[in-house]
């Protein structure tokens, strides 16, 4: 597992309450350590990666140790940046006595199903895409499953969504052909700009339609990117944290199944908080002794993958002091 964090982009997750801030932040001091510029970014709206990290963290990085970032996304303040880019861009097109029912629409849009989790892939992708000469690792505290599948099905929902527009608009035949043209088919690379006039399907169209076009192909592009980048093992991996309990087990197996279904890299698994062997009382060890029935049964459902262990701590985790005795113990685990 020691190769893992010498990969670009590292996506630590897993259930809720297994542990996976806290490893993620570990991971981050123990790469630093390495001399890796680490980028650590907290996706979840109910942030804790501040709290383990003990210090107080924004949408923009800040440097917690030498070679050390971290930054928490702000998903309402991404759903305000978007939707004001598309507010501005419609603007621009449509007649002035549109726009009160326009902006209407805006609001309403604020609080739809989707809207937080649309705009914060946007800004993953962009994240992942982006050519960063400051980090050399960016690893997500996130609970990847969903981010990921979502994030790989984008380009095929947004054609869906831009056939629809499409058709309402007079110059949907041409735009159609357009998109058709750049849209990558399997086994090609994502369109590039063309360089001769003459071969530019956009030639011809109205500047309208032009922008309008110009517009979701540079989205289009975007998470075509991303999605190359994440299916990249030699870019990217993934890491689930899971507990010695039912249902963990039960999620990580099918998460991780979900995931190789779709040729998304896994790395491997961290069982978190398995009881040490100094532990004694009859309580811990009537405790013990269902605990060995999940870790045979983790052995069994995820074999394939790496498992290494890391053991219950006496104390919560909180603070850099912590995180580096943490990050000493995964190293000793083979990280």
């Amino acid at each position: 597992m020691k190769d893992l964090l010498d990969k670009r982009l590292l996506w630590v997750g897993g259930k809720g309450g297994v542990g996976k801030t806290t490893v993620a932040a570990s991971l981050a001091v123990l790469a630093a350590r390495r001399e890796r510029r680490v980028l650590v970014v907290s996706t979840d709206p109910a942030h804790s990666l501040g709290d383990v990290f003990d210090r107080q963290l924004g949408d923009v990085p800040r440097r917690l140790l030498p070679n050390l970032d971290a930054m928490e996304i702000d998903p309402d303040a991404e759903v305000e940046a978007h939707l004001t880019r598309v507010t501005e861009q419609m603007r621009r097109f449509a007649a002035p006595q549109m726009m009160a029912e326009l902006e209407r629409q805006m609001r309403l849009t604020r609080q739809s199903p989707g809207t937080q989790e649309a705009a914060l892939l946007e800004r993953l992708s962009r994240l992942i895409t982006a050519e960063d000469p400051e980090h050399d690792l960016i690893i997500f505290d996130t609970a990847p499953t969903g981010h990921t599948l979502r994030l790989l099905s984008l380009p095929e929902a947004m054609a869906a969504w831009t056939d629809g527009l499409l058709a309402h608009n007079r110059k949907s035949e041409e735009l159609g052909k357009v998109l058709s043209h750049l849209t990558p088919k399997r086994g090609r690379d994502v369109a590039t700009p063309f360089d001769d006039p003459q071969e530019d399907p956009l030639s011809g169209l109205d500047e309208r339609t032009r922008d309008v076009a110009r517009t979701l192909i540079e989205r289009r592009r975007l998470f075509h990117q991303a999605r190359r980048r994440v299916e990249d093992p030699e870019c990217t991996g993934f890491l689930f944290v899971l507990t010695p309990e039912r249902l963990p087990i039960l999620e990580t197996a099918r998460a991780v199944a979900a995931l190789e279904a779709v040729k998304i890299p896994v790395a491997g698994t961290l069982v978190n908080r398995v009881i040490p062997d100094e532990a004694d009382g009859d309580f811990l060890r009537a405790r013990r002794q269902q605990e060995a029935s999940y870790l045979a049964r983790i052995d069994a459902e995820l074999g394939h993958l790496p498992r290494p262990r890391l053991p219950w701590l006496p104390t919560d985790v909180q603070g850099l002091a912590t995180l580096e005795e943490l990050a000493d113990r995964l190293e000793a685990i083979g990280f």
